[in-house]
C-alpha cells in the first residue's frame, strides 16, 4: 500500500471529513428549499417527497456495491469516481426544469454518494489503521462529520433558499467536489485494490430494489393506508427481492456481500445498533425542526440556527469526550450508554408544549440527545468497521453505512406515520401539531430504548480498549486494554 507522508495525513483525513458531511448535507440541505421547488418545477404534494426519497432510496441502496467496488478497484479510484457523479448530478438537479430531471438529478447524487461514503471509511483505515490511537481519533473527527452535515444542511438550506436561490443547494456541491477531484491523487493511498474478481451485478440489483421497495412501501403507508393493497404488495415485494438477495450471497462464489461476514464478532451487533441510531436520531432531527418552524414560528434561517448548540456538543462529544471514555469504559458500555441518554432525550422532548420556548423546551432536551449520538456513535461505527478483516474494508463499510441510512430511512418514514396519526398533519393548529410532534420523539426515544436493550444482548464485552483495534493488523503485539 502506498501511504501519503504522515505529515500529509491530516489535509487527507480531512477531505475523507468533508466527504462524510457532503453526502449527509445533501440528505438535509433540501428541506427548506422543498416549497419554492413545488413552485418553480410543479410537484404535486405527494411527489415533493421524492426530492428527498429519491437521494437516499439510491444512497442506501447502492451502498453495499459502493463496497464491493472499492474493494475491487481500488478506494481512491471509487472516492474520485464518486465525487465526479454527485458533481454531474448536482448539475442536473440545480439546473432542472421540471419534476423528471430533478428527481433524475437527486438518484444521481445519490449514486455518487454511495461510492464516496464506502471508499471514504476504506482509506480511512488504510491512512490510520496501523495505528490504534491514531484510529480512534480519526474515526471521531469522521464520525463528527456526519451529524454536523446533517444539521449544517438545514442551516445552509435556510440561508441558501432565503437569500440566494433554491438551485444554490445542489450548485453548492461543484466548487467542493472539483477540490477533492484535485486533491484526491496527491492526498489518498494509491493501494487498496483486493484481488480480481466479478461483480454480483445480480444481487447489486436485488439488494437495491428490495431496500428500494421497503423504504417506498414504509414512506408512502401513511399516505395510501397501511392496510392498502399498495402497501402490502411493496413490503411483500420488498422480502421476496431481499430473500432473493439472500440467496443468491449464499450460493455466489464471489458474492456482493459475503454472509459469513456476520459471523465475525460483534459485527453483526454494531451494525444493529447503527441501524437503531439512525431510525432514533434522523426523526428527532426532522421533527425538532418542523416544531421550531410550524409551532415556535421560527423562520429558515433562525431555525437553522437553533440547531448549532445541538452541533457544538456533537462534535466536542465525538472529537473529545468519545474517545477519552471509550479507552476507559470500553465500546460496549459507551454504546448502551449512549443510546440510552438519547432515549432519554427524545422523552425529555416529548414534553414539548403548544406555547413553548427555545430554551425550555428544545435546548436541554436536544442536548442531552446529542451528547447520547455522540457517545454511542464512535464506538458502534468502529466496531463494525475494525472486526472485518483488511481485505474486505469496503465491504463493512458498505455495510455499516447501509445500516445507518436505512435505519434514517425507515425510523423517518415510521415516525412520520406516527406523528400524523396524533394530529401532526394539521397544520396551522399548534395544539395537534405538537401533539404529533410528541408522539414521533416518543416513538424515536423507545427505538433508542431498544437499540441500548438489543446492544446489551448482543455485543460481547471486550478487554482491550479501543487504541488496540487493528494493532492485529499493524503487527503491533502490545496490548493496550480490552475492546
Amino acid at each position: 500500500m502506498s501511504a501519503p507522508p504522515s505529515t500529509r495525513r491530516g489535509a487527507a483525513l480531512a477531505l475523507i471529513a468533508a466527504a462524510q458531511f457532503m453526502v449527509i448535507m445533501d440528505t438535509s440541505i433540501i428541506g427548506v428549499a422543498l416549497p419554492r421547488m413545488q413552485e418553480d418545477l410543479g410537484f404535486t404534494q405527494e411527489s415533493l417527497s421524492w426530492v428527498f426519497n429519491a437521494y437516499v432510496v439510491a444512497f442506501g441502496g447502492l451502498l453495499l456495491l459502493g463496497g464491493r467496488l472499492s474493494d475491487l478497484f481500488g478506494a481512491r479510484r471509487m472516492f474520485s469516481t464518486g465525487w465526479l457523479i454527485l458533481l454531474v448530478g448536482s448539475i442536473i438537479a440545480g439546473a432542472a426544469g421540471n419534476v423528471g430531471v430533478e428527481l433524475t438529478g437527486r438518484a444521481v447524487q445519490g449514486v455518487g454518494a454511495a461510492l464516496i461514503a464506502p471508499s471514504a471509511l476504506t482509506l480511512l483505515m488504510m491512512l490510520f489503521g496501523h495505528e490504534p490511537r491514531e484510529l480512534t481519533r480519526a474515526l471521531a473527527l469522521y464520525g463528527a462529520a456526519a451529524p454536523a452535515g446533517g444539521t449544517a444542511g438545514v442551516f445552509l438550506g435556510g440561508v441558501i433558499t432565503e437569500y440566494v436561490s433554491w438551485p444554490w443547494v445542489f450548485y453548492i456541491n461543484i466548487p467542493i467536489a472539483v477540490i477533492a477531484l484535485i486533491a484526491t491523487p496527491a492526498l489518498m493511498p494509491a493501494g487498496g485494490a483486493g484481488a480480481r474478481g466479478s461483480i454480483d451485478v445480480f444481487g447489486a440489483i436485488t439488494v437495491t430494489l428490495g431496500l428500494g421497495a421497503a423504504v417506498y412501501a414504509i414512506v408512502r403507508a401513511p399516505e395510501v393506508g397501511w392496510g392498502s393493497m399498495e402497501t402490502w404488495a411493496m413490503l411483500i415485494a420488498a422480502v421476496v427481492l431481499l430473500g432473493v438477495f439472500l440467496v443468491i450471497q449464499a450460493s455466489r462464489r464471489e458474492p456482493l456481500m459475503r454472509l459469513s461476514i456476520f459471523r465475525i464478532p460483534n459485527l453483526g451487533a454494531a451494525n444493529l445498533a447503527q441501524l437503531m441510531l439512525g431510525a432514533a436520531w434522523i426523526p428527532m432531527w426532522f421533527f425538532l425542526n418542523l416544531y421550531l418552524q410550524q409551532v415556535l414560528g421560527y423562520t429558515a434561517f433562525p431555525s437553522g440556527a437553533a440547531l448549532l448548540p445541538m452541533t457544538i456538543l456533537i462534535m466536542i462529544g465525538m472529537i473529545v469526550l468519545a474517545p477519552r471514555a471509550i479507552n476507559r469504559f470500553g465500546p460496549k458500555t459507551m454504546i448502551v450508554s449512549g443510546l440510552l441518554l438519547l432515549a432519554a432525550g427524545m422523552g425529555w422532548l416529548s414534553l414539548i408544549r403548544p406555547g413553548g420556548n427555545f430554551l425550555v423546551d428544545v435546548l436541554p432536551a436536544s442536548l442531552v440527545a446529542a451528547l447520547g449520538m455522540s457517545l454511542a456513535f464512535i464506538p458502534s461505527l468502529g466496531t463494525a468497521i475494525s472486526a472485518a478483516p483488511p481485505q474486505e474494508g469496503g465491504l463493512a463499510s458498505g455495510i455499516v453505512n447501509t445500516s445507518y441510512q436505512v435505519g434514517s430511512a425507515l425510523g423517518l418514514a415510521a415516525m412520520t406515520a406516527v406523528a400524523a396519526s396524533y394530529g401532526a398533519n394539521q397544520l396551522g393548529d399548534n395544539t395537534a401539531l405538537t401533539d404529533g410532534f410528541s408522539a414521533a420523539f416518543i416513538g424515536a426515544g423507545l427505538i433508542a430504548l431498544l437499540g441500548a436493550i438489543l446492544a446489551g444482548i448482543t455485543l460481547k464485552s471486550a478487554r482491550p480498549e479501543p487504541e488496540a483495534m487493528h494493532s492485529d493488523r499493524s503487527g503491533d503485539a502490545q496490548a493496550a486494554g480490552g475492546r
